[in-house]
């Protein structure tokens, strides 16, 4: 019976590789556990926070503008954003290393209909999945149809996962 219901697991998986990292966060008891559905997948699969760990949430991030007062294509926009969360994790004690979601909000240019996707992930491949910085969240993208200025292509919302007396 035990090898019939390993059979089924392993046909419901239909061929799924999951590859599993574990990463230690300095300092802390027990790491937080980053799951990913291939070594190369641009997200986690699953991140398992252990106890002792407190999060910090980052509101909506969105662009500066440029000194033209444009704010410029998919790809700059998200760049501005992802300095911005840089600068904010820092702020709070914390690195891009330790974020462990993020919900992009993505608006389509005018000229197209269709979200940037392929803009975004260029900024995001820069700091997130990089030889400098491997941790990758898990991560949601959404099209939506505006932002809170015209313009602005580009909405992130983080959380960072730390050691509790990580100040």
């Amino acid at each position: 019976m035990m090898r019939v219901g390993v059979a089924l697991l392993a046909l419901g998986l239909g061929g799924c590789v999951i590859a599993n990292e574990t990463r230690v966060v300095s300092g802390a008891r027990a790491a937080i556990e980053r799951q990913y559905a291939t070594p190369t997948a641009f997200y986690s699969k699953h991140i398992v926070i252990p106890p002792g760990y407190a999060t910090i949430r980052l509101p909506g991030i969105v662009p500066d503008a440029q000194a033209s007062g444009a704010f410029g294509d998919t790809e700059a926009q998200s760049e501005s954003v992802f300095a911005k969360i840089a600068a904010a994790l820092r702020d709070a004690g914390a690195s891009e290393a330790d974020v462990v979601a993020m919900t992009v909000y993505l608006v389509a240019p005018a000229s197209g209909g269709a979200m940037d996707f392929d803009g975004m992930m260029r900024a995001y491949g820069r700091h997130y999945g990089s030889d400098a910085q491997p941790n990758r969240p898990v991560r949601s993208t959404v099209q939506v149809a505006g932002l809170v200025r015209p313009g602005m292509l580009v909405e992130i919302e983080v959380t960072a996962a730390v050691p509790a007396n990580h100040k």
